[in-house]
């Protein structure tokens, strides 16, 4: 019986479990671009965009899902690409532990699990206590972005920032016609936009310290 042998595709993919403490961005990248997190990457359409369209910028997306974290990482890997990574794991001991306060350009979260049952909610992403986390590790007058085609998880989401002093809203990105089948923000994005599903959007600025 054969077995599945698992590519090794560092740096693009790592466990977290094999990350420093703390991350020194210059050191990691190499470089001292603007680094920024997708939450929940799933398979790192995002990130693999991004990294093409924004090359002066760097891009890490945090996935709790393996088999869906190396492949977005494979994606990243067969092009070299020097300035994506994805890291397995739980995003919380990313930004509780891993990443250095006050260091990230952006953090996006783009539809996240809604957890539809009522007594399952808790164990949504986009809390008030995730909130805190982003502050903590975003750059003054760093961007927090959030999607999801969920109505109900949009408007707790979207009251939770548009009250919270410390950030100013920003004006939401238009919809775009999509030119190929890549050309999505993620490929959850992708599907529901074909199921003609609304996608609800939002930006907050975090204010200056």
């Amino acid at each position: 019986m054969s077995r599945t042998i698992i590519p090794d595709l560092r740096p693009h993919f790592v466990a977290i479990d094999e990350l420093p403490e703390q991350i020194d961005w210059q050191e990691y990248f190499g470089n001292d671009q603007p680094v920024e997190l997708d939450v929940g990457c799933g398979r790192g359409l995002f990130v693999f965009r991004a990294t093409e369209e924004y090359p002066d910028r760097n891009y890490v997306g945090v996935e709790l899902d393996f088999k869906k974290a190396r492949r977005g990482a494979l994606r990243l890997h067969k092009r070299d690409c020097p300035n994506g990574r994805i890291w397995g794991g739980d995003v919380n001991r990313v930004l509780d532990k891993i990443i250095r306060p006050h260091s990230l350009a952006a953090v996006h979260v783009y539809f996240p699990d809604p957890w539809w049952k009522k007594k399952h909610r808790r164990r949504r992403i986009f809390t008030d206590e995730f909130v805190n986390r982003a502050v903590q590790v975003l750059e003054p007058e760093g961007f927090l972005h959030f999607w999801t085609d969920v109505e109900d998880y949009w408007e707790v989401a979207a009251a939770l920032m548009n009250h919270d002093a410390r950030f100013n809203a920003c004006p939401p990105p238009e919809e775009h016609e999509p030119e190929h089948d890549m050309d999505y923000q993620t490929s959850f994005e992708r599907k529901k936009r074909k199921l003609g599903s609304t996608i609800y959007r939002g930006i907050w600025r975090l204010k200056p310290l």
